[in-house]
């Protein structure tokens, strides 16, 4: 019996890349082509040339028809560059709200909104409202709209939103939040003017210039650790004496959601500013988990007593049905003894929604029967990968980080504990915090990237809960 190899499942340039396990500065330059183009290439931005298709064709042997057409359908794609840019026109919308603002309420706009995971975490924390949503793709701002009865939500292109345009519709916002996408700071330099809307700014910048030009008591940014190192941390070091500049006390550390009732093990960095000259202090942590962080070399355990361990995978999903390949489910099943996160997360959801199965291949099947923690163990079933691609998530930890292909194990750690399939919707989602309860607009394809893409809600409450306690 022979033994089956991975099919690259893609032709799309990322996707040959990545399962050849080439990093970008390398693929790039076997092919000589600068690395800056090449991500343009992999997020859609542009369609290579036929002299690139036909040399990496023939590089890799592969069928230079069908990496024209995956390019093709990337352009076409709107959910290009993960949720953030594309490569088609935007309409400009605004979805109205369906109720009027309180006004024993504290007024939030969200930028950058996405499905609304951060809005929905400051709204757990009961004094705080969102009263506007802005983001680029339609899908996003649907199901943003969908959780967000107070809130005017705007599917725009930041750059053509006036933030006067968003004072005629909503109260003031006391607070702006926003998770700016992680390559608004690829070109970041010293701010030319913070009271202009100008095309040229980053994504950074015109976070920047919605908050001088709305003056909010605070403003809470999201980004991926990387931001720390960029650009040998001259980027950060830019941001807070940007944000200072204008009046703002800024403070920031990143936080891990393990560490705070989280189920996942996930990592962001917190920019918190307000104009108050408040030195804000960020949440102690309520759980303890030893892990590396992607912020520096070291190995944390932060180990207390009085806190409990870190929640697992199975603390929040081991009341799902089971599923093979291909299955899906909308019963709860019942006689199931439930933790304190499941019992929060199915509120009093009669139905089971969007816990489906991926169709996975003979091929990948096979390779998911024989999967452990790392790609090693199935080294004799996969030519390249990731370390982390085609492996299992572990039952007595946190999950790994939950990105914007989670059901697909060539690309990350997403192989059930004890399923031979990859995570669901509605895993992936649970993983975030979201509560079943919570509404996804879109096909499958949207909603997994909705959910990788969002911070998840807990994380947004931690903040939020801080902010009240030390600003209002």
């Amino acid at each position: 019996m022979n033994t089956p190899t991975l099919k690259i499942a893609s032709f799309d340039i990322r996707s040959i890349r990545q399962t050849n396990g080439l990093a970008l500065k390398d693929f790039a330059s076997k092919f000589g082509i600068n690395e800056s183009y090449l991500k343009k290439l992999e997020r859609g931005f542009d369609l290579p040339s036929n002299r690139l298709l036909k040399s990496i064709a023939k590089h890799f042997s592969l069928d230079y028809t069908q990496i024209l057409l995956a390019h093709e359908d990337l352009l076409k794609n709107q959910n290009t560059g993960e949720g953030y840019v594309t490569s088609l026109s935007t309409t400009n919308q605004i979805i109205p709200r369906r109720k009027e603002p309180t006004e024993n309420k504290i007024p939030i706009l969200d930028i950058f909104c996405g499905v609304g995971g951060f809005s929905h975490g400051f709204e757990l924390s009961s004094k705080f409202q969102i009263v506007a949503g802005v983001d680029l793709l339609q899908d996003r701002v649907e199901t943003f709209s969908l959780n967000h009865d107070y809130a005017n939500t705007y599917c725009y292109d930041i750059y053509e939103l006036k933030p006067e345009l968003l004072l005629k519709n909503i109260p003031k916002p006391k607070i702006i939040v926003g998770g700016a996408p992680c390559q608004g700071f690829s070109s970041i330099r010293p701010f030319r003017s913070l009271n202009v809307n100008d095309k040229r700014n980053t994504l950074f910048e015109q976070f920047a210039y919605y908050v001088s030009k709305l003056t909010p008591d605070w403003f809470v940014l999201e980004n991926v650790v990387g931001l720390l190192s960029h650009n040998k941390g001259k980027t950060i070091k830019l941001i807070v004496e940007s944000f200072e500049s204008i009046g703002y006390k800024v403070s920031y550390k990143v936080l891990n959601g393990a560490l705070y009732g989280l189920p996942q093990s996930r990592e962001r960095l917190f920019i918190v500013g307000n104009n108050k000259k408040i030195k804000f202090s960020f949440p102690e942590p309520t759980h303890y988990y030893n892990f590396k962080s992607n912020a520096s070399r070291n190995n944390y355990e932060l180990f207390d007593k009085d806190k409990p361990q870190a929640l697992t995978i199975m603390d929040a999903i081991h009341d799902l049905p089971e599923l093979k390949s291909g299955e899906l489910s909308s019963v709860y099943p019942k006689n199931i003894l439930l933790t304190d996160y499941e019992i929060k997360m199915r509120g009093i959801e009669k139905v089971l929604t969007m816990h489906e199965s991926t169709q996975h291949s003979k091929e990948m099947l096979e390779i998911i029967k024989h999967s452990g923690s790392n790609i090693s163990s199935v080294a004799h079933l996969v030519t390249s990968g990731f370390s982390t691609s085609y492996s299992r998530l572990e039952a007595d930890r946190p999950s790994a980080t939950i990105t914007v292909n989670f059901v697909h194990p060539s690309s990350n750690k997403c192989i059930h504990p004890f399923q031979h399939r990859a995570l669901t919707p509605r895993e992936g989602a649970r993983l975030q915090s979201f509560e079943d309860a919570y509404k996804f607009f879109g096909n499958k394809s949207q909603i997994v990237k909705q959910i990788g893409n969002a911070v998840p809600p807990l994380l947004g409450k931690i903040v939020a809960d801080s902010i009240l306690e030390q600003g209002y």
